[in-house]
């Protein structure tokens, strides 16, 4: 099992990261160990290297049978379950990682890093790039979706992995986060929804 992710791929997180929005040709891909996943509402531990560990909400699609070099106009068929999940990043680590010109791997691939939720099926919601998301910490949200905001819509980043890693069924793709991202603190009670439903809780410590 694979896990992928997407960076900046909403426009207003890329402006709240960098201060500007930057010109993004292609999507931003990055990988996670398979250790990173964190299922079933066990509680994330913030890791000691890290004194700011923000958490950033995003749809998760799961995929559902072997591919290579998809084209757009099928990636449809390749995935079949989303959920809301967690991409923890560690942002003093990557921010002096970036500094240096060095890869960012080990501020979001640590272990527990990848928070998911509950599986949905495609089937439930008639557009995937119609859907909104939300998360909750401590009863107030503080990061909404909408993945008709997507620079790059879910079938395109599908068709984009496709052409460099074979995907395979049960991997997953962590689709970009909105704005709105922020740090977590040991106490904290996290809730994620996709399209009002409650998919995903559990706590920091």
């Amino acid at each position: 099992m694979k896990i992928f992710a997407v960076g900046m791929n909403y426009l207003e997180h890329n402006k709240e990261l960098h201060g500007t929005l930057l010109n993004i040709e292609e999507p931003v891909i990055f990988t996670k160990a398979d250790s990173a996943l964190l299922t079933g509402g066990k509680p994330f531990f913030i890791p000691e290297y890290t004194q700011q560990c923000e958490y950033e909400t995003e749809l998760v699609v799961r995929i559902c049978r072997l591919g290579r070099s998809i084209a757009p106009r099928w990636a449809h068929r390749y995935y079949d379950q989303v959920t809301v999940g967690i991409d923890f990043t560690a942002r003093d680590l990557q921010q002096r990682l970036r500094a240096k010109g060095l890869p960012w791997e080990l501020s979001k691939g640590f272990d527990g890093s990848a928070v998911i939720g509950e599986m949905q099926p495609l089937a439930n919601y008639p557009d995937v790039q119609n859907l909104h998301f939300h998360l909750d910490r401590n009863g107030e949200t503080v990061q909404r979706g909408h993945t008709a905001d997507m620079m790059f819509k879910v079938d395109e980043i599908v068709s984009f992995i496709s052409r460099f890693f074979t995907l395979k069924m049960g991997d997953l793709i962590y689709t970009g986060t909105p704005v709105g991202v922020g740090p977590v603190k040991e106490g904290d009670h996290l809730e994620g929804y996709l399209e009002g439903k409650k998919v995903l809780e559990f706590n920091v410590r």
